[in-house]
């Protein structure tokens, strides 16, 4: 019982300490943060969509990145067009949120929205994701 109750705690306890010791010296925990990958139709579309994410709080910084060429498979057929690509820093807590909410809002059928882990980075501007995104 004692083994399995340790085996079963271990996560928890490892996160708590990791979380004590980022407190405590100002460090950051690798992927406590993200960034996540959301494509849009067109420019308008992108601010329009960057915009909503941002009044929402749900993340720090959007990027909108120029247009660029898109090869996919859609329907079994390839096509080819062109994106506007968001790239959104946030917490990697509130990726469900934003996710759900984007494509709440999101033209596309099936919008692109991948999310990837921030592993390090400048200090200052991490502390600004925190600073600006709330916690759940």
């Amino acid at each position: 019982e004692v083994v399995t109750l340790s085996v079963l705690m271990y996560p928890l306890l490892r996160g708590l300490a990791l979380q004590l010791h980022s407190a405590a010296t100002g460090s950051y925990i690798p992927g406590s943060h993200s960034i996540a990958l959301i494509n849009c139709l067109n420019e308008d579309i992108a601010k329009d969509i960057a915009r909503a994410i941002m009044d929402k709080r749900l993340a720090a910084h959007v990027n909108i990145l120029p247009k660029s060429s898109a090869l996919y498979f859609w329907k079994g057929e390839l096509e080819e067009s062109t994106e506007i690509l968001l790239l959104v820093k946030t917490r990697t807590s509130k990726i469900g949120e934003l996710s759900n909410y984007v494509r709440s809002i999101h033209p596309f059928e099936i919008p692109e929205i991948i999310s990837l882990p921030i592993d390090q980075g400048n200090p200052l501007y991490l502390k600004l994701i925190e600073e600006n995104v709330p916690r759940d």
